[in-house]
């Protein structure tokens, strides 16, 4: 039951991000850098009060993975914040949320896994639903660049997919451990095209806005992902599939109840579809 309730905690803790990304007026690359530098010491402080070491041999064994991971973490972030800011966080989480479409394709080209019937038609599903959201309408709570968000959803997921896939292949880190690692090499590498774009400015987090950012890297990263890494340790896998609903509904609410954000029909019709698709997909 514990295991469970975390894993809730952590899905109710991720579906409210969207929400507290509007509140930030800065660039996604900033909020993303700043998000990755508060979530990485609040880990390190976990890691450290634990007393788990981490075995350098078995980090230089998974750096190359670790790298992809990472960099896949950091186009997640960029594109998601993205989309939060481009269209309403609705339409931005249930395009997100075909991750797991991607990842059954990205499965069978780098694993060589065949991709049976039943997943076949949730991918062409998935993608109806997708075509049902885009012509919902093109005045999202984001404002006028509705496509771009759209495109930026979907662009997160792909990312998602390329995360999930990669870290298949790493082997002797703890989840903690794991997590840490990857938070800490995709600061670095927001850090560096903040840079290069010129979008990222140290005097701009003041007032308002840095407790913001402080629930993002606290809450959002740091005790999200403890929450989610500790409670999926003793879940069976359709158990965390059909718990990871908890993340979208909670953002639909928010949006819906804080925001005022309106659901459509078109959207209600292929935010099921997604949705719907997704779990009949991870069901054996």
């Amino acid at each position: 039951m514990q295991a469970r309730m975390q894993f809730l905690l952590s899905m109710a803790i991720f579906g409210s991000i969207g929400l507290f990304v509007r509140y930030i007026p800065l660039p996604s690359s900033e909020i993303a850098f700043l998000r990755g530098v508060v979530g990485s010491l609040f880990l390190l402080a976990v890691l450290l009060a634990m007393k788990q070491r981490l075995a350098w041999a078995v980090l230089r064994e998974n750096l190359v993975f670790l790298l992809i991971a990472s960099g896949a973490l950091c186009g997640n972030w960029i594109f998601l914040f993205q989309a939060f800011k481009n269209t309403s966080i609705s339409n931005a989480v249930l395009c997100y949320y075909s991750a797991p479409m991607f990842l059954v394709l990205l499965s069978r080209v780098l694993l060589r896994e065949t991709i049976s019937p039943k997943k076949t038609a949730c991918i062409a599903c998935a993608l109806l639903g997708i075509a049902l959201i885009v012509n919902s309408g093109r005045h999202g709570g984001g404002g006028q660049h509705h496509l771009l968000g759209i495109a930026s959803g979907l662009a997160a997921a792909a990312f998602y997919a390329v995360l999930m896939a990669t870290n298949k292949f790493i082997r002797g880190l703890s989840g903690l451990q794991s997590t840490l690692i990857q938070l800490g090499l995709t600061t670095l590498l927001l850090l560096a095209y903040a840079l290069l774009a010129g979008e990222l400015r140290p005097f701009s987090i003041g007032g308002p806005v840095f407790p913001f950012i402080l629930a993002l890297g606290i809450v959002h990263t740091g005790i999200g992902f403890f929450l989610f890494f500790s409670g999926m340790q003793s879940l069976k896998g359709q158990t965390i599939a059909a718990l990871s609903y908890v993340d979208p509904l909670t953002a639909l609410v928010l949006s819906a109840v804080i925001l005022r954000e309106p659901l459509t029909l078109l959207q209600c019709a292929g935010g099921a579809l997604v949705l719907g698709s997704t779990f009949v997909s991870e069901r054996n």
